[in-house]
């Protein structure tokens, strides 16, 4: 008997070596996951906490994705009213804008972080009231790619933001590769929000744009979302517009506009709202968005060898 229970003793030591190994290492990946966080946000401020934060405030749609891709979805605990993706996030109460930010609202949620624009004065508030708020940009794709690495290290998933960051460069590559030769070079008059606001080459769409191989008619030397003129437009003479659906008929409609080559001829990308709210969102779906861009772009050139 003693030599058939043998075995069994050894199975039984294996094991409860395994189990210590486990044990060993989910208490290094906890201990590691209290680390302290450090980090300069993009107004230079110097925050340091205790651990990842648990509690976390977003007051911009793209940051709010970026923390859900991250994999801290659980830790939100309100949004600005723009966020609504993923559909999950419609649950969290909403906190308001740029400039009208609940601030009671807020600070009653008692966030151990806020995400926020550089642009948003309503923050100066809840900075003087103790909160940490880490401000970030987002204009370009390099103000993308630092929020993604600030998110990360600041949650606690510091090798996340470089692997959403390169998935994100692959999807737009993949989306370069499928406009058509006759396209490219020609040039893009992205309007923002029923104008007169553009997307301009330094914006992260003129970024997704140019690496898509299209122009834009707004010169990076104009910033990255200029207000113009309508008669700037006309002047421009783009080969494409784009813009939201709902607003197209209105925006066609300005004087002169039926003009351009680019009108007569239709050569428009209309976006439905949610697509158009994804393309406009410098976040971690941006290599969707820009296959939105291609998918239309192929569909022009579809359209005009009929």
């Amino acid at each position: 008997m003693s030599g058939t229970h043998r075995p069994f003793r050894a199975q039984a030591r294996a094991g409860l070596l395994w189990l210590a190994f486990g044990l060993s290492l989910a208490l290094g990946f906890a201990q590691a996951s209290a680390q302290p966080i450090a980090l300069r946000d993009d107004r230079g401020t110097e925050h340091r906490l205790p651990a990842p934060p648990q509690r976390i405030v977003s007051m911009l749609p793209s940051f709010t994705e970026a923390v859900w891709v991250l994999g801290a979805g659980a830790r939100l605990v309100g949004t600005d009213r723009y966020s609504d993706w993923p559909a999950e996030v419609a649950r969290l109460p909403r906190l308001g804008g740029l400039e009208d930010a609940q601030i009671e609202a807020i600070a009653a949620l008692k966030p151990d972080v806020i995400l926020a624009s550089t642009s948003s004065r309503a923050m100066e508030r809840l900075e003087a009231l103790g909160f940490v708020v880490v401000r970030l940009r987002s204009e370009s794709h390099a103000d993308v790619h630092r929020a993604l690495d600030a998110i990360a290290r600041l949650i606690g998933r510091p090798d996340e933001g470089g692997q959403v960051w390169a998935r994100l460069n692959r999807e737009i590559d993949s989306a370069a590769a499928r406009i058509p030769a006759s396209l490219r070079g020609q040039r893009v008059y992205f309007e923002i929000g029923g104008g007169p606001y553009a997307a301009g080459a330094s914006s992260f769409i003129g970024e997704t744009l140019a690496r898509l191989g299209m122009g834009n008619v707004v010169p990076p030397e104009l910033g990255p979302f200029p207000k113009l003129n309508p008669e700037y437009v006309v002047r421009a003479r783009p080969d494409v517009i784009m813009g939201v659906h709902r607003e197209m008929a209105a925006l066609l409609a300005r004087p002169g506009w039926s003009a351009m080559a680019a009108v007569r001829e239709r050569r428009l990308c209309a976006f439905e709202t949610p697509q158009y709210e994804m393309l406009i969102r410098p976040g971690p779906r941006m290599g969707e968005a820009a296959g939105l861009l291609a998918d239309c772009l192929s569909g022009l050139a579809t359209q005009a060898v009929r």
